[in-house]
């Protein structure tokens, strides 16, 4: 009962006596000036147009200011009302558990939402550096090739670069219900509207779901709605760790969080730089990745895994070239595994985690060592094989690899068994057989 009346106040608590208004000025495609809130209006801040049409504050003026609509301005009229809302904050609530919300906190399932007691900013900064804690324990995944090869451990960030049609979603869903983790918040940014029930009925499943948090905007919502989505879902990840939880926030995808970013830049007037991206991408996403990760003393960690769409599987594009930087390392999914049937279509020898060697015991890093010292002598010789030209006994380390390949291939599509990482790298050992 507590519960409820607390977040009857917080809802009584967002209620304005008064709001300033301003006009509409001019109207053109995508941006509307507005006249009269040039001295109250803050660069952000949200306004509602007509009673109907939402839109975010990009620049102030002293001739009015420049709104980027959430939608067509079709049918908006010079001298229109337009009401200042005020920062765009979000308030989580433990209640989110087990719903699916818009970028705005507003409930996509068709039941009521109750917003938390604290609201908290869109666009927070990252915990104090010195003040963090270092990386957590190794986590168990559910993956027998994150289980071993690619170990994540607790409060650590990860990119899953990937094209489409390669098993991305899958493999996210796999993290959703199998990561040890106290709650899981994900954001489905730009998704197609189709694939959202998709992916909670099926690939998500009920078992996923009863512990997580789905923010997400489709791809036909406003480029603000769709950067506001991974934002907002950082924002409910963060009211979690504040808890001392431990959050898995999956995202996908930070290219459609970049493609949103690009849009509102542009239409602010920033110019294009890199590769027709403007140079505040690179800020957004760095910014965005910070927040992850490790709390400081008396917080929980927010381990991060962030899904980048690349053409080709190229690790030079620029999205991934930023976010890559700045992540604790990376998955690289490829076409050509996919196609052959392999999932999750991992390249491992253009994979790497971190978190190694210090996630793992000596013993389980010679295992590692020669796992893919044996992939990579099959990678080199690969096409001598398949055409016939190589000679048994040519090279000891191809011929090692020739003889475990299939079974190898077949342990990086290995679901984890019962017993986690110990049976994960058991299972490897039997693999390699003796040293």
């Amino acid at each position: 009962m507590g519960h409820i009346f607390d977040a009857l106040c917080a809802e009584i608590s967002m209620v304005s006596v008064s709001n300033a208004l301003g006009r509409v000025a001019t109207v053109s495609q995508g941006t509307v000036r507005v006249t009269g809130l040039d001295t109250t209006a803050r660069q952000g801040d949200r306004v509602l147009i007509a009673g109907a049409l939402g839109g975010e504050v990009l620049t102030l003026a002293p001739e009015g200011v420049t709104v980027l609509t959430e939608g067509p301005p079709e049918g908006l009229a010079m001298g229109a009302e337009v009401e200042l809302l005020g920062a765009t904050g979000l308030a989580p609530d433990n209640s989110w558990i087990g719903r699916i919300v818009d970028p705005y906190g507003r409930p996509m399932d068709g039941k009521p939402l109750f917003r938390g007691a604290i609201s908290r900013p869109l666009r927070a900064a990252a915990p104090p550096a010195a003040d963090r804690r270092r990386l957590g324990e190794r986590l168990s995944t559910s993956v027998a090739i994150f289980d071993t090869l690619l170990p994540l451990v607790r409060g650590q960030r990860i990119g899953l670069f990937a094209g489409s049609g390669v098993g991305k979603s899958s493999l996210l869903a796999k993290f959703a219900r199998g990561v040890d983790a106290d709650v899981v918040v994900i954001a489905l940014v730009g998704e197609r509207g189709r694939e959202l029930r998709e992916f909670v009925e099926r690939v998500l499943g009920p078992e996923g779901m009863k512990r997580s948090v789905l923010v997400t905007a489709t791809s036909d919502q406003s480029a603000l709605a769709r950067r506001r989505c991974a934002m907002a879902a950082m924002t409910v990840a963060e009211h979690f760790r504040a808890q001392g939880l431990h959050v898995l926030y999956l995202a996908d995808s930070i290219t459609r969080f970049a493609e949103a970013h690009r849009e509102v830049a542009l239409a602010a007037g920033e110019t294009a730089a890199l590769k027709g991206y403007p140079p505040s991408v690179a800020q957004a996403i760095m910014s965005l990745a910070e927040r992850a990760g490790p709390g400081p003393e008396g917080e929980g960690d927010i381990t991060a895994v962030f899904s980048v769409l690349v053409a080709g599987s190229d690790m030079e594009e620029t999205i991934a070239d930023i976010l890559r930087g700045v992540l604790d390392g990376h998955v690289v999914m490829d076409r050509k595994i996919a196609e052959r049937g392999r999932y999750p279509a991992i390249d491992l020898l253009r994979s790497v985690s971190r978190s190694l060697p210090e996630a793992a015991t000596g013993e389980e890093n010679l295992l590692i060592t020669q796992a893919r010292q044996l992939l990579g002598a099959w990678d080199r010789a690969e096409m001598m094989i398949q055409a016939g030209l190589y000679a048994k006994g040519s090279d000891p380390m191809v011929d090692a690899a020739i003889k475990i390949w299939p079974a190898l291939d077949g342990f990086l599509a290995e679901d984890a068994p019962e017993d986690g990482i110990a049976g994960s790298f058991a299972l490897l050992a039997k693999v390699l057989g003796p040293r």
